[in-house]
C-alpha cells in the first residue's frame, strides 16, 4: 500500500464536476489520483479541510461521534480499486473485539480521515491503473481560477440539486 496525501478538491471544468486530488506521499513518486465525487461530500471533505464547524454535526461529523462513543477508532482508510469508473474504499477500524474493515466510498472515507487526521492508503495496482503524472494534472491549471470556480459552486449548490 502507498500513502496518500489529501491535495483538496478541485472542479473539472467545463462539466463543474468536483474532484478530490490525492497524491503519493513518497519522494521517489508523486503520482496524482484524481476521483469524481458529488458536491455535497465535496463540501463535507472541504469544509473540514477549512476547519469549518458546522453549528449541529453533519454526516460525517455524527459518524465519527458514534465510532468515539463506541470506543472505535479509524486506523486506515484505502483506496482499493476501480472498477467501470467507479473507486472503492475501505475503513479499517480498531474495536473492542478487533480489527473491522467496512467497505464505503472514497469520498465518505476521505471525509472521515479528515476529520479524525487518519492516513490514507492507495494499493499500488489502482495507482498503476488510475494515477496521473503530476504534469498532466497541473498543465495550464490556475489554482486560484479553479477554486473561485469551486467556492462559486459551494454558493449556488442546494439540497434540491439532489432531489431524485
Amino acid at each position: 500500500m502507498i500513502r496518500l496525501e489529501l491535495l483538496g478538491v478541485r472542479v473539472e471544468l467545463p462539466a463543474n464536476t468536483p474532484v478530490v486530488m490525492l497524491r503519493e506521499d513518497r519522494p521517489e513518486a508523486a503520482r496524482v489520483l484524481p476521483i469524481l465525487i458529488g458536491g455535497p461530500e465535496a463540501s463535507a471533505i472541504h469544509s473540514a479541510m477549512e476547519g469549518i464547524a458546522p453549528p449541529r454535526p453533519l454526516t460525517h461529523d455524527l459518524l465519527v461521534t458514534i465510532l468515539q462513543t463506541l470506543g472505535a477508532t479509524l486506523e486506515r482508510v484505502v483506496i482499493t480499486e476501480v472498477r467501470e469508473h467507479t473507486f472503492f474504499a475501505e475503513l479499517h477500524l480498531r474495536t473492542a473485539g478487533g480489527e473491522a474493515v467496512v467497505s464505503c466510498r472514497p469520498s465518505d472515507a476521505i471525509a472521515l480521515a479528515v476529520r479524525t487526521s487518519t492516513p490514507i492508503f492507495a494499493e499500488e495496482a489502482l495507482l498503476d491503473e488510475a494515477a496521473v503524472e503530476p504534469a498532466v494534472v497541473d498543465e495550464g491549471d490556475d489554482e486560484e481560477a479553479i477554486l473561485d470556480e469551486f467556492r462559486d459552486f459551494l454558493d449556488d449548490i442546494s439540497p434540491d440539486d439532489f432531489a431524485g
